[in-house]
């Protein structure tokens, strides 16, 4: 075990080298472009391929052809760049194609700024593109779970044949923290005798499609992919807690918002306030049962977030109308302070009304 002192976007390189992924197909765009100028230098050191499209267009172009041939691919980039490539993740969903995709989000909408945002949570956990298809989506909190949730995407993408998102804001991207890397080993990939690799496996051609003329055939795909989401829906959701015991008050919040929400409910405990927080760490498949059982026990959830109540709308599915949730956030690439938020739990606690 090596320790050492990386950024976000260095952790997100080196965990899909070590997950085997050897081609990355993408276009520079801030917050991102570290992660390119990485993945330029490191992959050729394994033998891998970086190559920088024309365009987000052309890139998740190149990933659904790498991935159709069985290749561990990724691509990468933030909200504009990521809109783009919206067509082409419905592609790959709809022909059953592992990819990895990073979002590293900042401000919008429209070209918006280069500052960190959580804005795209719609766009990533509701589709984006279109027809029925879903996303696994991971939010990382820290430097470290950048690293090991990168890596647990390449598994996750071949494991269910979809495309992962691992989706962080801007400052995640460039923070620096010290992380806990195993050493290098050879990892065995997964057998794939569906990829278009031509004899290798069975007499025949394999076809990679997601275009069914004929209705019914159509509805036949969309229900075999329901399928498939319902099995991640049992299987998959992840979150953390903290300090839920004796809360009345639950904080939900994700990402760069959940390491503030810590640090208030630790102040806002020191104060006799009874607060605790929940970290879905998959946004999709969201963590409703675990917060819909919380729900029946605490008197309210502030959904916290860098954007105008995104994921409120999930935590209030959740709840099913048990308890009011409300919000708190900034817009526009403002990042939320501790300060703040706890003078918004110390509001609701003494009958306030919020958002």
């Amino acid at each position: 075990m090596t320790r050492l002192l990386m950024k976000g976007t260095d952790a997100i390189g080196e965990a899909a080298v070590r997950a085997g992924c050897r081609y990355f197909f993408g276009y520079p765009i801030t917050p991102q472009s570290e992660l390119t100028h990485y993945l330029a230098r490191r992959l050729p050191e394994v033998g891998g391929l970086y190559l920088q499209a024309e365009s987000e267009v052309a890139s998740i172009n190149m990933v659904y052809g790498a991935a159709g041939a069985g290749a561990r691919v990724m691509t990468a980039s933030s909200g504009p760049g990521i809109s783009l490539m919206q067509e082409g993740f419905s592609y790959m969903a709809g022909a059953e194609l592992p990819c990895v995709a990073v979002n590293l989000m900042r401000g919008g909408p429209g070209l918006g700024n280069i500052a960190p945002s959580q804005a795209d949570y719609f766009q990533a956990t509701k589709g984006g593109g279109h027809g029925d298809y879903h996303m696994i989506v991971l939010a990382p909190n820290s430097v470290q779970e950048i690293l090991d949730y990168t890596q647990k995407a390449f598994d996750l993408a071949d494991q269910y044949r979809n495309p992962v998102m691992v989706m962080a804001d801007g400052i995640m991207a460039q923070m620096m923290e010290p992380v806990e890397l195993e050493e290098e080993r050879n990892i065995e990939l997964p057998a794939k005798p569906w990829a278009a690799t031509g004899m290798a496996y069975h007499q025949g051609r394999n076809v990679i499609n997601s275009c069914y003329v004929i209705p019914e055939e159509m509805e036949v795909v969309n229900l075999r992919l329901e399928k498939k989401y319902q099995q991640i829906r049992q299987n998959e959701p992840l979150c953390d807690s903290y300090l839920l015991e004796g809360a009345e008050i639950v904080l939900v919040a994700f990402g760069t918002a959940s390491r503030l929400c810590r640090s208030v409910v630790d102040k806002a405990r020191q104060r006799g306030i009874p607060v605790g927080m929940i970290r879905p760490i998959t946004l999709w498949p969201f963590p409703y049962d675990f917060i819909e059982d919380i729900a029946g026990r605490v008197k309210w959830m502030l959904a916290v977030e860098m954007n105008m109540g995104q994921m409120q709308e999930d935590v209030q599915l959740a709840v099913k109308g048990k308890i009011p949730v409300y919000h708190y956030g900034r817009l526009g690439g403002m990042v939320p302070v501790a300060r703040d938020i706890l003078e918004e739990v110390v509001k609701l606690y003494n009958g306030g009304a919020l958002r």
